[in-house]
């Protein structure tokens, strides 16, 4: 199984046809990954915890964590089982890779960075899925350590993805610019990503903060980010990467997404 860093951008996402994001994620068993996972692993940026924790649930409730959107948003479901086993093996990976302590939600389900993007791309909502939270008072390094902790899941037959933005500062959206105009310093940070990640610079993009052009502005908080570096983590240091979809909106918000394969041994 190859990793993936999918930008989910707004949560719009789930109704506006107008989005090419929206169309590619619909494509996704089509044009991206024509295999059926066993379970699905979700690190998405919207699940922020203190230490690593996983939803242990039987089936996932579909949270509405966004506000003021129009009301058949918030109709939606995506009753996906829960994944209960997985998350247990998830728990035993990071906890024999020095993550000393990882805690199980007994209750939560998913929240809008699992159930948008996956509802597009797996609309049936007929395989189990997990989330595992992200740790902003941590750094890049420590969720690509997360992220290789958990490569032998990629041999279970475990789709892995990081669900993010690889640019999100919702201060700066204009919400009358076109999908054209984009800012200088979200076109900069963005084509600095996009080359770091194909020339397998993984280290820098460990420590963007101090690597990359504008990175306070394009991630002024981390949540969005550390998903990307999971994912990357767990298809390993020789992984190569590859641009899956690319499109704007709103000025400075990229969908830019990315699949990583794993190098032959």
């Amino acid at each position: 199984m190859d990793t993936f860093y999918i930008s989910h951008g707004s949560p719009t996402l789930s109704i506006d046809e107008s989005l090419p994001a929206r169309h590619f994620l619909k494509s996704w068993k089509e044009k991206v990954m024509g295999q059926r996972p066993t379970s699905i692993l979700v690190i998405s940026g919207h699940w922020e915890t203190h230490e690593p924790t996983v939803n242990v649930v039987p089936r996932n409730d579909t949270i509405y964590d966004f506000y003021g959107f129009p009301k058949p948003m918030y109709e939606l479901k995506y009753p996906a089982p829960g994944a209960p086993e997985l998350a247990k093996r998830v728990k035993e990976l990071l906890m024999a890779s020095d993550f000393k302590c990882v805690n199980e939600d007994k209750e939560r389900g998913l929240d809008h960075g699992a159930w948008v993007p996956l509802m597009l791309m797996y609309p049936e909502a007929d395989i189990p899925v997990c989330q595992l939270s992200v740790q902003t008072n941590r750094d890049g390094s420590y969720h690509y350590n997360m992220g290789r902790a958990l490569a032998p899941l990629r041999e279970e037959g475990v789709l892995i993805f990081g669900s993010g933005s690889a640019t999100h500062n919702l201060r700066t959206l204009n919400r009358n610019s076109n999908s054209e105009s984009v800012v200088p310093w979200a076109y900069e940070f963005d084509t600095w990503l996009k080359e770091a990640l194909l020339d397998g610079r993984y280290e820098d993009v460990n420590h963007y903060e101090e690597k990359a052009p504008h990175a306070r502005e394009a991630h002024p908080w981390p949540d969005h980010f550390y998903p990307l570096h999971v994912a990357m983590g767990a298809a390993g240091k020789d992984a190569k990467a590859k641009l899956i979809h690319h499109s704007w909106s709103f000025g400075t918000l990229s969908y830019a997404s990315y699949q990583f394969t794993t190098a032959a041994s």
